[in-house]
């Protein structure tokens, strides 16, 4: 019987997300939104992106950032 690590199932999620990002801006946001998540101490994980990419949204100056940003969160969901 094969048993996976507490948070591999997460992991491997994780990166299968970070694997569709194509756009070199997509991977700047999500490194950028990863450094803010690990420096703020918290756990790297699909809610924590999440909640980060709608804080980005939010916060959005045009409409290229609000299209990056709803590709992320749409990625999150495929």
């Amino acid at each position: 019987m094969q048993r996976s690590l507490p948070g591999a199932d997460s992991a491997a999620a994780i990166t299968r997300y970070f694997a569709k990002a194509e756009l070199p801006t997509q991977h700047l946001i999500l490194g950028e939104i990863v450094a803010e998540i690990l420096n703020d101490g918290r756990s790297l994980n699909r809610k924590a992106i999440c909640t980060k990419l709608l804080s980005r949204l939010d916060k959005a100056q045009n409409t290229e950032e609000e299209a990056h940003c709803n590709r992320l969160i749409g990625m999150l969901f495929d």
